[in-house]
């Protein structure tokens, strides 16, 4: 975690300095340590997902529900990304757009969810 608040640090000090000088130079800087900070974690991710899939074994789980909640917190990450990347490029709406697209998309991937949901409680009701 140092290593990434360092680095974002010393990312933000040179992306003030440059930023009047050459502001598309000090976005192009802010995208690239966005990655490098996602490409740093990612190991981390890969090890939470493991951990993930032996639980739901365990708790025998349908791999379809585990599967379908990590692509919505995949797209609400990816989502994040991008709305932050274009409002730091100075494009709210566009920002906004691509959040709107993320919570539409998420819906879509929940309904067969919802729906087992609501039929385990119809089949439950008298």
């Amino acid at each position: 975690m140092i290593q990434v608040v360092g680095l974002g640090v010393v990312a933000t000090i040179l992306i003030l300095l440059v930023k009047e000088q050459k502001p598309m130079f000090a976005f192009l800087l802010a995208t690239f340590v966005g990655i490098v900070i996602f490409l740093t974690v990612i190991g981390k991710i890969t090890e939470i997902l493991k951990v993930l899939a032996h639980l739901a074994n365990q708790a025998k789980v349908n791999q379809f529900f585990l599967e379908t909640i990590l692509k919505i917190i995949g797209i609400a990450y990816i989502a994040e990304f991008g709305a932050q990347v274009t409002r730091d490029a100075g494009q709210g709406t566009i920002a906004a757009k691509i959040e709107l697209a993320g919570k539409i998309l998420i819906m879509v991937m929940a309904i067969p969810i919802i729906i087992t949901i609501i039929e385990t409680i119809i089949n439950i009701l008298p």
